[in-house]
């Protein structure tokens, strides 16, 4: 569908916890629409490839296929994946992420990437041969070896005891099998979706970084950190592959590394991505102002996030991002991109009240941010 001319493109990520991406889109139009009510808005709700990935793909009309997996701790999950063509869409957090970890109790040395695995699978089962991996949100810190051993990988102990789940079993690995893997794989164009460029061990590696929220201190570390050395030795062993410090690899508890070292996946972000499958460029033709934005706007943001990508893609038309809370500093908002920042927390201080009024809030500051930049006549971006 061609956009409007002169239109306004609304482009926003999840106010996590708080908004869908959906919903804040919907939102920012309504507040636009409200104190513009000439100007056309176009909305697409967009991510970075982590949890809200398929909520922000199946608002924008791609087809869904409904799954059960298993969860981070072996329950029963319900997904999907979504569908564009010849690519299947599959999100880790939405598999088997930390949103489903039953009682939200963490479980760093048994949760798996088991349930992403058998996302995968189906897709493959399906005819599908592009399958892009939305990494990020994980539970675990299994270096994706639960996720290879749905796709028919066997990880056995020097007795031959195939190991149980979870990174925590990963030191006791001695033997690897990859000769049952899906033989669709063979012909299949894996691509791993995420902005994170960690390595999978080390200071800078997934247990160092990311096993704090995932309930990994201390000596759990210290097992998670030992198991995922001991796989990547054994994974090399097997296939070759030396994928450890590749950026990307400590991705969704090091998921990254067993999608590039043995999928042979290759890494892409995953804001790009999305605005790819989302027909962000062709919905940009025209438009006169973007907004973006996320629920925080920090260091984080900077990184790699939506916002930032959405700024990248609308280089020549102004940008502006909405957001709940910034830590910008002015010199970071305008090297990510952005015209200017609005947030919540700028017409409502209380921090509590923000995240229990999010959506009139946030309608009303659309609806500034209308009047700022949608008051006069402007010709609509180039590119």
């Amino acid at each position: 569908m061609d956009a409007p001319a002169g239109h306004v493109l609304v482009a926003c990520d999840k106010f996590k916890g708080t908004l869908t991406a959906p919903e804040v889109a919907d939102l920012v139009e309504q507040g636009l629409r409200r104190a513009a009510p000439s100007v056309p808005v176009r909305a697409v709700p967009v991510a970075d490839g982590g949890d809200g990935t398929l909520d922000a793909l199946r608002a924008a009309g791609l087809s869904s296929v409904p799954l059960r997996v298993s969860g981070p701790t072996g329950e029963p999950v319900d997904t999907s994946y979504v569908a564009d063509a010849g690519t299947a869409v599959v999100e880790l957090a939405d598999a088997c992420g930390l949103q489903h970890l039953p009682g939200h109790e963490l479980a760093p040395l048994t949760a798996s990437s088991y349930g992403l695995g058998e996302a995968v699978r189906a897709a493959l089962d399906a005819g599908y041969r592009r399958i892009v991996i939305g990494a990020g949100g994980s539970a675990s810190s299994d270096g994706g070896a639960g996720m290879l051993s749905a796709l028919g990988a066997v990880l056995t102990d020097a007795d031959g005891r195939e190991l149980v789940r979870g990174g925590g079993a990963l030191t006791d690995l001695a033997h690897l099998d990859l000769s049952g893997l899906h033989p669709a794989l063979a012909a299949a164009e894996l691509v791993l979706a995420c902005d994170v460029v960690n390595p999978l061990l080390g200071p800078s590696g997934a247990v160092a970084v990311y096993g704090g929220q995932k309930g990994a201190a201390g000596a759990v570390a210290a097992q998670l950190e030992a198991g995922l050395e001991r796989w990547a030795a054994v994974v090399e062993q097997v296939t070759g592959a030396q994928a450890a410090d590749q950026p990307g690899a400590g991705a969704a508890g090091g998921v990254g590394f067993g999608a590039l070292a043995v999928l042979g996946a290759t890494a892409r972000s995953g804001v790009d991505l999305v605005l790819d499958l989302v027909g962000f460029a062709d919905l940009l033709v025209g438009a006169r102002l973007v907004i973006t934005g996320e629920g925080a706007l920090d260091v984080q943001t900077l990184a790699g996030k939506a916002p930032v990508g959405v700024a990248r893609a609308a280089a020549g038309v102004t940008t502006v991002a909405v957001c709940g809370r910034s830590e910008l500093t002015p010199d970071e908002v305008r090297h990510a991109g952005f015209a200017q920042v609005y947030a919540l927390t700028e017409i409502e201080p209380d921090r509590e009240r923000c995240l229990r009024e999010a959506g009139p809030l946030l309608r009303r500051l659309s609806a500034v941010i209308a009047g700022t930049w949608l008051a006069d006549p402007r010709p609509a971006g180039t590119r």
